[in-house]
């Protein structure tokens, strides 16, 4: 049983904790979609290719790939668009760092603060989604990089159920939706009371 269990499902689980590629992809595709289904995304890229390899997704025909990500069940619910950012992310991941996703966090050793630079810097990662990852890295992949909890603000503390970086199971996945149904909540009404 994979430690990660960020899908709920033992085989995307376990491509998520061996592969950190597969890692990135998911939270890339974790945007207007169930948390679950995001990462459930790199399993049925990796059966619909044999595998997880950014030098091969980088140089895969624009047009078939995105016809990969659109077959039933779609990776994602925008196969087009997000099909194009995960190619895009490929791209950087051979260019800059010589095919090999988890340099991103560990080559040169880099610091909390420098992790999470080089994730902003990422196709589909803003602010959020960057500190998010970073404490994904930090809860629960293994990231040891000094500051890390810092540079992942409230993300990176103890003992909150704020985002997919505190799922460890199905009763945590539950409180990080209800975080998440109370927070668009109180989105919504600030924004009522504006108007």
């Amino acid at each position: 049983m994979p430690t990660l269990q960020l899908v709920q499902d033992p085989d995307a689980d376990a491509l998520l904790e061996s592969s950190p590629l597969a890692l990135l992809i998911g939270m890339l595709l974790d945007q207007q979609i169930p948390m679950e289904v995001a990462f459930a995304g790199p399993k049925k890229l990796a059966d619909r290719l044999g595998g997880l390899d950014a030098r091969v997704i980088a140089e895969y025909d624009p047009e078939k790939f995105a016809a990969l990500f659109a077959e039933t069940p779609a990776v994602h619910r925008f196969p087009g668009s997000m099909a194009k950012r995960v190619q895009d992310l490929a791209r950087i991941i051979v260019d800059e760092y010589d095919g090999d996703a988890a340099a991103v966090w560990t080559e040169g050793n880099p610091n909390g603060r420098e992790v999470l630079l080089r994730m902003k810097r990422l196709p589909g990662f803003g602010d959020q989604k960057a500190k998010i990852f970073v404490a994904l890295l930090g809860k629960q992949y293994g990231l040891i990089a000094e500051g890390w909890q810092a540079a992942a603000g409230d993300y990176g503390k103890d003992g909150v159920h704020m985002s997919v970086a505190d799922v460890r199971d199905a009763e945590s996945l539950g409180k990080v939706r209800s975080y998440k149904k109370q927070m668009k909540a109180a989105a919504k009404e600030a924004k009522a009371a504006k108007g």
